[in-house]
């Protein structure tokens, strides 16, 4: 019988060997989802099976924490694509032609990201970020129009920068590990370099982590190594909007979290964390402020997404049981409504013709249902009670004001200009007169009011086991 462990990287690559060789949309449509939910029910079953380590694979709670947010949310937009790009064939914005291969590249950049997420080994975690970045450079440019090829291009080509210096500081802790533990796959083992940390060249391991906080930097979105993602989120389709946002981000900053806790063990070499608040402050405050000047609804909100991994970034910086509980608690809640929020943009755009904020207007009196949807996403994102992402910025803020009250100054200065600026583009998306047209689709509020649902539930209450295995991984985190 396959484990769960190896279900989840099983299933993606069959179904994208299958998927490949399905010409039709409709059928393609329901094997993803299928792919999808089962991938969703083996990451569960890693919750119930006894942990596992091997220098190749590894399974503890850090990683199970994200294997099964991230097959939720895949599932969850794979229901949401089948209905989306289903419009945009029967509009002919997609060509079935250019849909070939779709969701072989879906489930691809799924099972690259679980890949990573499981990975031990240095080199194999690279290996699915890295794959998981080709396929959705893939999808990003699938409309085939100068816009959305030029913006699949840039983000080939920073993304690829990006790894080649991720690439290049993997090389280097290598070098470093093998002084200690050998050659081979034990120094590259995850968990084998954390036990012998103290031992290594703090300088040359201080090197590698510029190296990799730049690459993997790049892949999570932080200015100023931000360029490609709005182009990306803007220009692609919308679920690969929802799975970039929701998704890939934390995978990246998942990555730099392994290599952080090697450093950690380490204390003669450079402060990373230091490095991680400043980058992630710096994020916060300059995506806030881009946010008033955004004129497309899916760029805006892709600023929205830089801003809140600053905001994560900066949590993991300062380190401890609670900032860290807060940092993993604002990863779960924005994950769950960035991609919400992007269910709900998705149709809109779709209704209305149009991604231009100026032309949508008056979406309560001719979408109601997706004007409620879009609210409350917006409202969640935004930091209102009783939503899940308002417990996790005020455990971080009380966190922050009683360790470095000045660094908690500027992050309540970020989070209040990104508040205005989402305040101030919901009021004019959901009033005045309706306009544009006002059209319908076959969508699927499913997804989205589902995804609110448990963001609304975090706030409100934290089940016991949810708490305990969020201080279980703050712990491991340091």
């Amino acid at each position: 019988m396959i484990s769960p462990l190896h279900a989840i990287l099983l299933i993606p690559a069959i179904a994208v060997v299958v998927l490949a060789l399905i010409p039709g949309y409709r059928i393609g449509a329901i094997l993803n989802m299928l792919a999808s939910g089962l991938t969703f029910m083996a990451g569960v079953a890693l919750l119930v099976v006894p942990r596992y380590r091997s220098d190749v694979l590894i399974i503890d709670d850090f990683n199970i924490y994200l294997v099964i947010l991230t097959t939720f949310v895949a599932f969850t937009t794979s229901i949401f694509s089948a209905s989306y790009i289903g419009h945009e064939l029967e509009t002919g914005r997609l060509t079935p032609t250019f849909l070939r291969f779709y969701h072989a590249l879906y489930q691809a950049m799924i099972g690259a990201m679980n890949v990573a997420l499981v990975a031990n080994n240095i080199g194999l975690l690279w290996v699915g970020v890295e794959v998981a970045t080709l396929s959705t450079v893939m999808m990003v440019g699938i409309y085939r129009t100068p816009a959305a090829v030029e913006a699949a291009w840039k983000y080939f080509i920073l993304g690829s920068v990006g790894i080649a210096l991720a690439f290049f500081g993997t090389i280097l802790v290598y070098l470093v590990a093998q002084e200690v533990l050998g050659e081979g796959l034990q120094a590259m083992a995850w968990d084998l370099m954390v036990q012998a940390s103290p031992k290594f060249d703090p300088k040359l391991l201080s090197l590698a982590f510029v190296f990799l906080l730049v690459g993997y930097g790049t892949k999570v979105g932080l200015a100023p190594f931000h360029a490609w993602l709005p182009d990306a989120h803007s220009e692609g389709p919308t679920p690969i909007s929802a799975v970039l946002s929701g998704l890939l981000l934390n995978v990246a900053l998942y990555a730099l979290l392994r290599f952080k806790i090697i450093l950690a063990a380490n204390p003669a070499t450079l402060n990373v964390g230091l490095i991680m608040v400043v980058l992630g402050l710096i994020s916060l405050v300059f995506a806030a402020f881009m946010l008033y000047r955004r004129r497309d609804i899916k760029r805006l909100f892709a600023y929205s997404s830089i801003e809140h991994m600053g905001i994560i970034t900066f949590a993991f910086g300062m380190g401890g049981p609670l900032a860290n509980f807060a940092g993993l608690l604002h990863m779960t809640m924005h994950s769950l409504t960035k991609s919400a929020i992007f269910f709900a943009v998705g149709h809109i755009a779709q209704v209305k013709g149009t991604q231009r904020l100026a032309d949508i207007k008056g979406l309560s009196t001719s979408h109601p249902v997706l004007a409620v949807g879009l609210a409350l996403g917006v409202i969640a994102i935004a930091g209102l009670p009783p939503f899940g992402v308002f417990t996790s910025e005020f455990m971080l803020v009380s966190s922050s004001f009683a360790r470095q009250p000045w660094l908690a100054v500027v992050l309540v200065f970020g989070l209040i200009v990104a508040f205005g600026a989402l305040i101030l583009r919901l009021q004019d998306v959901l009033f005045g007169e309706a306009s544009g047209p006002a059209g319908e689709v076959k969508a699927t509020y499913v997804p989205l009011f589902l995804h609110l649902a448990l963001v609304l539930m975090a706030g409100l209450w934290l089940p016991e086991p949810v708490v305990r295995w969020f201080r279980a991984v703050a712990a491991q985190l340091g």
